[in-house]
């Protein structure tokens, strides 16, 4: 395989730690001898996305407003929000400029990794590489939904869009781009034409995918070294009618890896990043309990005083490996945070949103989990149709019950994402969900706007006034020691 010069800008410019995606395709690209050179804004002094620290006064405020839906108010609301997205999805000089000076350089291709808010830069940067005669291969987590990526291909200097896991494939599609061969038989491929081919299938064997490669990444500039790492994509349960994430590029269907290959990785990034911090990006950790257990009775043998963060999902099952007992055993392996998706503390939305959770277990849950020395980071929203002030008001009732227990809590809009369930539902019945009416569509950032009337009531507003209070004595409080470090990562 011919060795290619290769520009490889990572947009998604996280303050705490490296891109797990991106290091992931570094490390396949020069495996395969490609020379790359990694650009991270991040490196450059620009600002970075950090997330949900303690909040001040103001907070409380900002929040009211960003969720309010005070008739009168709404449009002003609005308004806000636009210019809020207007001026932080902005393509920023410093990123142009740098990205422009290593095309002067006549790679053989630019590679970008994105998320849907970076549509502005990714104009700007394919305008750049179009000037040099660079062709563009642009990747990320939504590119497989047909909509978006339909909405985003036409832009001038893009070559093409890749909407799978590229893992393993990563080398022949740049090989492929370079010489200009007829790409039908890669799957996944979108061209700017708007030719195609079918979607790529999601990736099986994990255990192949490389050791990632964070080399370049910007460690002076993190406050603290963490490793990120996954020990299986997809989800156990997967049935959320709001979840997007399981109809992601590497989100659709379960698979694990073996704890085997979990542990040497964790070994060998130790060693190469000089650290025994981990965050563990699975979207439910605990999916496969057997190989959680695994790790928790290992991990402190693989790397020693390792400590680690991850997200649970606490479902119905009969084994879901988050007993009071394993918990404890987790804290004494080196966990110091967990993150739960509680979305509601009514057992009627949480079965309507098929969530496979109890109220009573989430409750159970934080609790022993919080006692066993393990910080608690949860989220949930307003505005699931079908949410009465009821609801909501047993929502806030939750908190407050639970609220030392809880370190931090994120409490948004429900969002109708493309491709999931509850998308499909709204897109072919008008009126599926009574109080909830579709605005329009945006798919170049695969959602759905809505309105939902019975957020309008006087005793949801009250409800929700009640929410948010529970939400600011939270979250004003500083994390405990043991997790500190793990502030603003999930």
């Amino acid at each position: 395989m011919d060795s290619k010069s290769i520009i490889f800008v990572d947009l998604n410019n996280f303050a705490s730690f490296p891109t797990l995606a991106v290091g992931l395709l570094v490390a396949s690209l020069r495996n395969a001898g490609h020379r790359v050179n990694l650009l991270v804004p991040l490196a450059y002094d620009v600002p970075a996305a950090a997330r949900e620290k303690p909040d001040r006064f103001y907070h409380k405020w900002i929040r009211a407003a960003h969720l309010s839906s005070t008739p009168g108010l709404i449009a002003v609301r609005n308004a806000m929000r636009a210019a809020f997205y207007w001026y932080h999805q902005r393509p920023h000089p410093t990123v142009i400029r740098e990205v422009g000076r290593a095309l002067d350089q006549r790679p053989d291709i630019l590679l970008l990794s994105a998320y849907l808010q970076h549509h502005a830069t990714v104009v700007a940067l394919c305008r750049l590489a179009k000037e040099r005669g660079v062709p563009v291969l642009l990747g990320g987590p939504a590119f497989n939904l047909k909509g978006t990526t339909e909405s985003w291909r036409a832009m001038p200097g893009l070559t093409a869009i890749y909407g799978g896991e590229a893992d393993l494939v990563a080398p022949d599609l740049v090989q492929a781009i370079v010489a200009g061969r007829d790409m039908s038989r890669i799957p996944g491929i979108t061209l700017s034409d708007g030719r195609g081919t079918p979607a790529a299938p999601p990736l099986r064997e994990l255990d192949r995918s490389p050791v990632p490669d964070f080399t370049d990444f910007p460690w002076d500039r993190y406050p603290v070294r963490i490793v990120p790492i996954m020990t299986g994509r997809g989800c156990q349960w997967g049935r959320c009618l709001f979840c997007s994430d399981v109809v992601s590029a590497n989100g659709r269907t379960f698979r694990t890896r073996s704890l085997e290959s979990v542990l040497n990785e964790m070994r060998e990034q130790s060693r190469r990043c000089a650290t025994a911090n981990f965050l563990f990006l699975d979207l439910k950790l605990n999916s496969n309990p057997h190989l959680l257990r695994g790790l928790v009775d290992n991990v402190q043998t693989a790397v020693p005083g390792a400590q680690w963060i991850g997200t649970v999902h606490v479902d119905c099952r009969s084994d879901n490996g988050l007993t009071r007992n394993e918990m404890r055993a987790a804290a004494c392996a080196g966990m110091r945070r967990v993150s739960l998706g509680l979305e509601s503390g009514s057992q009627q939305l949480l079965d309507l949103m098929n969530k496979g959770s109890s109220v009573e277990g989430n409750e159970a849950f934080i609790r022993h989990t919080s006692e066993a020395g393990i910080s608690v980071r949860c989220t949930m929203f307003q505005g699931f149709p079908g949410e009465t002030a009821d609801d909501l008001a047993k929502t806030a009732d939750f908190l407050v019950r639970n609220r030392r227990f809880i370190d931090r809590i994120r409490f948004n809009d429900f969002s109708i994402l493309e491709d999931t369930p509850i998308w499909h539902q709204l897109m072919a019945q008008d009126g599926a969900y009574p109080g909830l009416a579709i605005e329009g569509v945006d798919k170049r950032h695969a959602k759905a706007s809505y309105v939902y009337k019975p957020s309008r009531h006087p005793d949801y507003r009250r409800a929700r006034r009640r929410v948010l209070e529970a939400v600011h004595a939270i979250n004003r409080r500083p994390l405990r020691d043991e997790a500190r470090m793990f502030d603003g990562l999930m």
